[in-house]
């Protein structure tokens, strides 16, 4: 509420500090810092980060029952996708998975 009431001004590491970013780097290692955070993003299948996202806004505002409802229906249909099953051969096989998304 103080920072509401007076404006002031956060600097990035007390703003990490505070849990109200992520994370904070260094000026200089802020190109290296978006190059790993995108990368980490965009690996895995689309698909499944789609379906991920949705089953998250779905469950938002919900009472917990009703969330674990939710989950529990996305995860049994997800684990029968062609995306899970390349999942759980690369797996067992320990070999990265090829996703066709």
């Amino acid at each position: 509420m103080e920072m509401v009431l007076t404006g002031d001004v956060v600097d990035a590491r007390t703003a990490a500090e505070w849990g109200l970013v992520n994370r904070a780097v260094p000026d200089a290692e802020l190109d290296a810092g978006v190059d790993d955070l995108l990368a980490r993003a965009t690996r895995g299948s689309r698909t499944s980060k789609a379906l991920g996202k949705r089953t998250l806004y779905a469950q938002l505002d919900r009472p917990e029952a009703d969330a674990y409802a939710i989950a529990l229906e996305v995860m049994a249909a997800a684990s029968q996708t062609a995306g899970a099953n390349e999942g759980m051969a690369a797996f067992l096989a320990k070999r990265l998975p090829t996703w066709a998304d």
